[in-house]
């Protein structure tokens, strides 16, 4: 097969016999061999492993915390507003006369719509009156009528929950009605504080992670008007209460007033299912009914509760809040997303496995510039082959590819080497730790360690290594090229 003069002489010195191999030089050559696939197989390990606790992080936390929450939006309030800033001042004559002539009564019914026309008519003299209340602007009188202008007020249009809740979105999987509040709940023991979720108890068994973690009970439990709580396996240790017993629920936050002072609305509710995520939020978070919740809030009509939406990745939010915002016309401050609870704690593991492989790419960086001083040193005890090579016509530049691609040839042994084994050691890391009598039980499940291995990552630094080690061969490559033959000559 044909082979550039290069790379043919560079593949030459990159299987020298077996005398050269035991020089200094070669030593040199590999140890930077070596440097390079250890520091590219710890790399891969550190990184899969960054990447499984990532992953479990946000397998415990984030299939408990929502997505994304929205709050009720303005609809109703900026509607009547608007409507009302719209509605032309009249006089009660005026309106009585438009109504007589466009509310004619032409059928035998005629005492009825009389009345009904008439009930208009009050209604709309009363919007007048609210009218010109709410707008104290100049009237102009236009015949019989008089208008208020209203070129400053904006044509806004919002959309309800109802609507967001069956448009379909990208990355979005499916959407509840949904209702948090804060709550102190009480065992015959303890006392603690706890996060209420009022859930649709259909939805959450198809598309939350919870459902598949129930140690017992199930989601179909929680009936409305049975006031059955889900709680966390930490909790229920916490409280000392199993599935059967009742806790004592109050919410501050819809308090009444007695004879006694302010008291906080409370309920006894039952302990149906019992959830372990593993996650620090397992004591932090009681599940309920959504219909029970807005009765234990005092708001039976649910006016308060909120629409929350499932995505297929939690970190797609932001792709999701633009289209809210900027397509639907839904205001930022009615979308809440998890980043709000637990953005700081996934920042700093994001941090943390960037600082690690930054950590590993400097070793690798050190092993390939091993490759500096192990060229220099063939270039300085081989100038009067070079000499010889120019002087039978070979280009400077052809010398320098030889250089260069030695150089990478050292990178590639070192990356094979290094790749191969840094996968299979990722693949038996838990078997390993167990072999040297040091498991360590970090996954959900208490299997070991979580280890997740992304392809592009693997290869991304694999290419990366690569790079350093042509990068490192530049230098040595051009100092070679620029050996003057007569000068290498004199002395051989």
């Amino acid at each position: 097969m044909f082979y550039p003069l290069s790379a043919f002489i560079a593949y030459r010195y990159a299987k020298s016999s077996k005398q050269s191999q035991t020089s200094f030089v070669s030593f040199i050559n590999r140890f930077s061999v070596a440097g390079i696939a250890l520091g590219l197989m710890a790399l891969i390990i550190v990184v899969s492993v960054m990447n499984g606790l990532e992953g479990q992080l946000k397998q415990r936390i984030l299939g408990i915390v929502p997505h994304i929450e929205i709050t009720k939006t303005p609809t109703q309030n900026s509607s009547a507003v608007s409507e009302l800033s719209k509605t032309p001042t009249q006089n009660s004559s005026d309106v009585s006369n438009s109504l007589e002539v466009t509310k004619t009564p032409t059928s035998n019914n005629e005492v009825a719509q009389t009345s009904t026309a008439t009930a208009k008519i009050n209604e709309v003299a009363q919007t007048s009156t609210a009218t010109a209340k709410i707008n104290e602007t100049p009237t102009f009188n236009t015949g019989s009528r008089s208008e208020t202008p209203n070129k400053n007020v904006p044509q806004q249009q919002y959309v309800t929950l109802d609507e967001i809740s069956k448009t379909p979105i990208d990355s979005v999987v499916a959407s509840m009605a949904y209702r948090e509040a804060e709550a102190v709940v009480q065992s015959r023991s303890e006392l603690r504080g706890v996060q209420v979720h009022g859930v649709e108890p259909g939805v959450m068994l198809e598309h939350t992670l919870v459902a598949s973690h129930m140690e017992q009970g199930r989601f179909d439990d929680l009936k409305e008007g049975s006031f059955a709580a889900i709680i966390g396996r930490a909790l229920a240790i916490r409280l000392d209460v199993r599935v059967g017993d009742r806790l004592r629920v109050m919410v501050a936050g819809a308090s009444v007033y007695t004879p006694f002072g302010r008291m906080p609305s409370q309920r006894l509710v039952t302990v149906v299912g019992v959830f372990d995520m593993g996650s620090q939020m397992d004591d932090k978070v009681m599940y309920m009914n959504l219909t029970d919740v807005n009765r234990l809030m005092r708001d039976p009509k649910g006016n308060g509760q909120s629409l929350r939406l499932f995505l297929n990745d939690a970190f797609n939010y932001l792709s999701v809040v633009n289209y809210l915002t900027d397509t639907m016309g839904v205001s930022a401050s009615n979308v809440k997303t998890w980043r709000e609870r637990q953005g700081p704690l996934f920042d700093a593991v994001k941090m943390e496995k960037n600082m690690m492989t930054l950590m590993l790419l400097l070793i690798i960086a050190v092993a390939a510039f091993n490759i500096v001083s192990a060229l220099v040193m063939v270039v300085t005890e081989k100038k009067g082959d070079i000499a010889v090579l120019q002087t039978q016509g070979m280009l400077p530049r052809t010398i320098m590819w030889i250089f260069v691609l030695n150089g990478l040839f050292n990178g590639v042994k070192g990356a094979g080497i290094g790749l191969i084994v840094g996968i299979v050691v990722t693949l038996q890391l838990n078997n390993f730790l167990d072999l040297i009598g040091s498991p360590l039980a970090l996954a959900a499940d208490g299997r070991g360690l979580p280890v997740e291995m992304d392809g592009i990552q693997i290869v991304s630094i694999t290419l990366l290594s690569l790079l350093l080690c042509v990068l490192a061969s530049i230098y040595p490559a051009r100092k070679a090229m620029k050996i003057a033959p007569s000068q290498a000559l004199q002395n051989e």
